[in-house]
Parts: C-alpha cells; sequence; structure tokens
C-alpha cells in the first residue's frame, strides 16, 4: 500500500470492514481482496466496469455529530450526482467492532480519478475501489 499517514489501527480497521449497499433488493457485500460474483453481475447488468465505495461520514476517521455526518452524506450524494452515475446506498462496518456503521454511497462506472478527488474532497483517509475484476480494494489518500 506505501507509505501513509494513517495511523496502522486504522488501516487495520478499513481493511477488516465490510462494506454493504443493496441493489434492486439484492444486498452486495465488498470485502477488500474477495472476488464479488454479485458485483460483477451489476458492473455486467449497468454496462460499467469499475464503482467506487465512498463515504463522508467521519473525516479522517475522527467521530463527528449525527447531524455532521447526515449533512456530509446528503452532500457527498449531490456531489455524484454531479457526475452523471447510479448511486447506491450502503454503510461500512467493522464486525465486532465499538465503531459505529458509516453511511455511505457505492458509485457503479465512477472513475478511479474522480473517486479519488471526492475522497479527498471529503476529507476521508481513503476510498474502496473497485475494477473489472470485481476484487474490492483499498485506495488510501493521505
Amino acid at each position: 500500500m506505501g507509505e501513509t499517514q494513517i495511523a496502522t489501527d486504522k488501516l487495520r480497521a478499513y481493511l477488516a470492514t465490510q462494506y454493504r449497499f443493496c441493489s434492486e433488493g439484492l444486498s452486495i457485500e465488498l470485502i477488500i481482496g474477495n472476488h464479488s460474483d454479485a458485483l460483477a453481475a451489476l458492473f455486467a447488468d449497468q454496462r460499467v466496469t469499475c464503482g467506487a465505495f465512498i463515504t463522508a461520514f467521519n473525516p479522517r476517521g475522527a467521530l463527528q455529530s449525527d447531524a455532521a455526518n447526515i449533512l456530509a452524506h446528503a452532500c457527498l450524494a449531490d456531489v455524484l450526482a454531479d457526475h452523471d452515475v447510479e448511486i447506491l446506498e450502503g454503510a461500512g462496518s467493522e464486525a465486532g467492532s465499538d465503531w459505529p456503521a458509516e453511511r455511505s454511497w457505492f458509485a457503479p462506472g465512477l472513475s478511479l480519478d474522480a473517486a479519488r478527488a471526492i475522497g479527498i474532497r471529503f476529507d476521508q483517509d481513503a476510498i474502496l475501489w473497485v475494477d473489472e475484476d470485481a476484487v474490492p480494494q483499498l485506495v488510501l489518500l493521505r
């Protein structure tokens, strides 16, 4: 993953997180490094070859108020809408952790460059990126 400013314990948590969203009534779970047949099928149905899972909750992994997180989540939806991609609401959480689930968006068809820029704009440590192989990967932003 290269050199990063992100603390080791945060990296471990990001890697252990399960990222989930729903599409047409089907729950899709993304696990870093594991191929997702359901995601591959979604990509085929939507005729896209990539996607990004992004949150605006808790910038830099620092807990924010519910009100601040909800406002940021809505702002992120508006920014993603400007990129003319469908967005599917989801959440990321680590099993067995006290850290609250973070509402997020999965954006099929969003380019890696756009996803990185949006993650940086919302002061996130990382985003989840998936290309045509349907294997999610953590992309560090700082």
